[in-house]
């Protein structure tokens, strides 16, 4: 550790893409982590692919991130060339931690040809769900990558308890459970008010709000089905692959406080969360690993509505404390979670308070960065 403060760790933190690139939980996640540990003395650095890597190093204020060219992403599994595997190698090397974010297989291939000797952690997102013959064929790389981690951490303790990989003997003991959360001070400190105005939002009006990539897994289906029992508006923001879809669905059922509102900014998303009734997260399948917009939600002091689907959703909104969790794929249930939180103020309020407080005490970015750096370090030692 020569010329570097000697309790600084450096960390290789290695996902499949990052920002700029569009945008997802993920990224936001790992962002939330370098912001956290950065505080914590460790320099961060991501390894990533994108389709066009041009800078191939850029210089953001949580991390350097650097990038090799994705050639191909079947079933969302970028794929990098043999400049990848290099630069890879050379900055394991420089590294004192790696921290990989799991699934991505392509990463289990670098870290397997490569051969470094830097120790390895990884963070276990999510089971392989919806590409079973992916994961048949991945299954001895993915169990020879898990038995060289030093540790694997798991966001909550519902995953660890769900997941038939996290629960197998074989790596069970080299579990621990650290949620992923969100430096406050990295948010906008006032939203952007403008989009109430673009969104006919005006007046004061309730409203409830999702935010995200309109992905499969969402259920945003089951929340325009619920709309039509809904008597206030319903915000869904973001853009995604079953954008079309749903605005299809909307206009068959005619459901008119339906508005879709596209690609918001992150003050405007700031501006959205701090006025809406709740935010509603109706995923449906066990794809939704965490819910780090239900984070970001409970910083704002917003009740929350998810689904019980046996993974971090239901550890983020804890059912009575910070909002409301309804049984997955069911519109009725949905829609008599947002009317309760609709008709009765005080308990929106009550619940909303809760949320803030489960931040506070779980997800805020003092408990990430010292869980995390803590990690690494004990990792490094070894």
């Amino acid at each position: 550790m020569t010329g570097r403060l000697a309790s600084e760790i450096r960390a290789l933190h290695v996902y499949r893409t990052y920002f700029p690139d569009p945008q997802g939980g993920m990224q936001e996640a790992i962002r939330q982590l370098c912001l956290a540990t950065k505080a914590r003395n460790v320099s961060n650095t991501i390894f990533t692919l994108s389709p066009k890597p041009h800078p191939a190093e850029l210089h953001r204020p949580e991390a350097r991130v650097v990038r090799c060219r994705s050639w191909a992403a079947p079933g969302s599994c970028d794929l990098g060339g043999l400049d990848s595997l290099k630069r890879f190698r050379k900055l394991a090397q420089e590294s004192d931690v790696l921290h990989f974010l799991f699934p991505w297989p392509y990463a289990d291939v670098m870290h397997s040809l490569t051969a470094t000797r830097t120790p390895a952690v990884l963070t276990y997102v999510s089971d392989v769900v919806r590409q079973r013959w992916v994961g048949k064929a991945y299954k001895p790389l993915m169990w020879k990558t898990l038995r060289t981690m030093k540790a694997i951490v798991a966001n909550c303790p519902a995953y660890l308890r769900t997941s038939p990989i996290l629960s197998d003997p074989a790596i069970r003991g080299k579990v621990r459970v650290i949620p992923l959360g969100i430096v406050e001070e990295s948010y906008p400190a006032q939203g952007d008010d403008s989009v109430f105005e673009r969104l006919g939002l005006e007046g004061g009006e309730p409203y409830f709000f999702f935010v995200g990539v309109l992905r499969y897994y969402k259920g945003l289906h089951f929340l325009v089905q619920a709309a039509r029992n809904v008597k206030a508006r319903i915000v869904i923001a973001g853009s995604g692959p079953e954008g079309e879809a749903l605005r299809a669905l909307s206009l068959q059922l005619g459901t008119r406080n339906v508005i879709l509102a596209g690609h918001v900014s992150d003050a405007e998303k700031v501006a959205l969360l701090k006025r809406c009734r709740a935010l509603v997260l109706p995923s449906h399948l066990r794809s939704e690993a965490y819910g780090m917009v239900l984070v970001e939600a409970s910083m704002f002091a917003r009740p929350l509505v998810s689904c019980e689907i046996g993974t971090g959703t239901s550890f983020v909104n804890a059912h009575g404390e910070s909002g409301l969790v309804v049984p997955p794929e069911n519109a009725l249930a949905l829609a008599d979670a947002l009317n309760t939180l609709l008709a009765d103020q005080a308990q929106a309020d009550a619940l909303g308070r809760g949320a803030r407080a489960r931040y506070e005490r779980l997800f805020s970015g003092p408990a990430l960065g010292q869980a995390y750096a803590d990690l690494f370090r004990e990792v490094a030692a070894r």
